[in-house]
């Protein structure tokens, strides 16, 4: 069982100073959290609307966090800056727009990474829900499924491959050397349980976020996963799989914090086995830590 503590790597409108994400991941590394996650979006087009709308890979009755023109950090960087500040907490992206960046470049970059944070480094993967994003970079929006499926197939060939060879749609090498290699990195794949992301589970997860499902739903919902998934080949019970965790506020302002963790016993009796949050931080170490040493306290009371 593990608790995943996301770092607001966006805001409405720019802080003062981006510095306090290395202060509150030193945080959580003190406090003993299992891992910290960041989000990915490169840039945006006026029209936010697709992010509440599950047919576009969006949620029903989403919102962005920011508007257009909020700040977002790009997610491996930061990873890089707090890779250089933490010791022992596991540092995940959730999730990476992955067919945005080449792929041979992004195995690259994720094998730095990786490798200068000592294999704590987890890619979390999806296909995001914004077709200006990918007209912006060049790639079909309409494909991004397969797009997707590529890179992670170039990614695996790079990763483990001495002298590499791949022939896809977009990318193709023989006999390429690309070094230093991961040693099996983690891959978590976000998505619902449809049959495009069972297959990338199957071939190449080691963890999945499911998107678009709730404590009511859950059960049928990794029920009807692991149907595809092994119709895939795969095997779900070797999968980890993660919940996000609500974010509860009193009247007072404070977190509610037996509210938030309520449903984990649920969660865990479905095969929940990763607990995601995202609340708002204090900007420095101390109030981070203080915060972190709740949440944690709490979740080991829910149980």
């Amino acid at each position: 069982m593990t608790l995943t503590i996301g770092l607001r790597n966006f805001a409405a409108s720019a802080p003062p100073d981006w510095r306090h994400l290395l202060d509150q991941a030193r945080a959580a590394d003190d406090a003993g959290i299992d891992r910290v996650f960041v989000v990915d979006h490169l840039a945006f087009g006026p029209d936010l609307s697709s992010y509440g709308d599950p047919g576009t890979g969006g949620l029903r009755g989403g919102r962005q966090p920011t508007g257009p023109d909020g700040d977002w950090l790009e997610p491996l960087t930061v990873l890089s800056a707090v890779a250089a500040v933490t010791t022992r907490v596991r540092l995940a992206t959730n999730i990476l727009v992955a067919g945005l960046r080449h792929p041979v470049v992004l195995a690259k970059t994720v094998a730095t990474l990786d490798a200068l944070a000592h294999g704590r480094f987890e890619l979390g993967v999806g296909v995001g829900w914004q077709r200006a994003e990918y007209d912006a970079v060049g790639v079909d929006f309409d494909t991004r499924g397969q797009v997707l499926d590529e890179v992670l197939d170039v990614c695996a060939t790079l990763w483990t491959d001495r002298a590499a060879t791949f022939h896809g749609d977009r990318v193709s090498f023989t006999d390429l050397h690309m070094m230093p290699k991961p040693d099996d990195l983690p891959v978590w794949v976000g998505g619902r349980a449809i049959r495009g992301v069972a297959r990338r589970v199957a071939r190449h997860a080691s963890g999945w976020n499911p998107w678009g499902t709730g404590v009511d739903t859950i059960t049928d919902t990794i029920s009807r996963m692991r149907d595809l998934v092994a119709q895939e080949g795969g095997d779900l019970d070797r999968v980890e799989i993660s919940h996000p965790l609500p974010t509860v506020v009193t009247d007072a302002g404070e977190l509610d914090l037996p509210a938030m963790f309520a449903p984990v016993p649920a969660l865990r009796a479905a095969g929940v086995r990763d607990f995601r949050i995202v609340p708002r931080l204090p900007p420095d170490h101390a109030g981070t830590r203080d915060l972190l040493d709740r949440l944690r306290a709490a979740y080991t009371a829910a149980g």
